[in-house]
């Protein structure tokens, strides 16, 4: 069972990266995200158009919060590292880009890889715990076999006390009727012989 666990573990982290790629657009519902395509770099100006300052560059595949709507084909953001500016709209997408996926893949990857390592450093102490409970099972199982053998012995020697006491019984009631019987006989032919001294005399 235990095994089991170990491969639905692993089948779970091969699902989740044949399937990242599709599920994280449909994972990006927030309407304020949105990310620069990839393959370049971008500037960030301090306003709605080419004539402001630069502010610095935004790579490829960055995160972004949208603070407005589209404005000369610029919109304000804010990008990863709390910097807020105007992008060119014509660089900016709804969908996650490789960078992107990249990192939620790699930061995924490490938790079931995680996962995975105390579930192995679990594995032998639940093989000991299981083998310590089939050892405690195999015990009780032989105590109650044992029990129900005592059990069993002491059930067939209170039937047989009790049919040795019946036959006792029987044996001393029959005595005694045959003993009553006796003298019922001898105290007949005792009484019946001195009537006839008596009547003799």
């Amino acid at each position: 069972m235990l095994k089991h666990c170990l491969l639905g573990l692993l089948l779970t982290a091969t699902t989740f990266m044949s399937y990242a790629q599709e599920a994280q657009p449909a994972n990006s519902t927030n309407a304020n995200t949105a990310y620069i395509i990839d393959n370049l770099y971008t500037f960030m100006r301090s306003g709605a158009s080419k004539n402001y300052r630069l502010l610095g560059s935004v790579d490829a595949g960055t995160k972004l919060t949208l603070l407005s709507n589209e404005e000369n084909g610029f919109i304000k953001i804010k990008d990863d590292k709390d910097r807020e500016g105007w992008i060119e709209t014509k660089f900016i997408t709804k969908t996650a880009g490789l960078h992107q996926q990249y990192k939620t893949l790699s930061s995924e990857m490490s938790f079931m890889q995680e996962k995975l390592r105390q579930a192995q450093i679990e594995l032998p102490q639940l093989q000991e715990q299981n083998q310590t409970l089939t050892d405690q099972n195999l015990q009780l199982s032989a105590q109650i076999t044992k029990l129900k053998t005592t059990l069993e012995q002491e059930r067939t020697q209170k039937e047989a006390a009790s049919s040795k006491e019946k036959r006792q019984l029987l044996t001393y009631g029959g005595a005694i009727a045959f003993l009553g019987l006796f003298l019922g006989i001898i105290l007949t032919i005792v009484l019946s012989r001195r009537k006839r001294y008596e009547g003799w005399a």
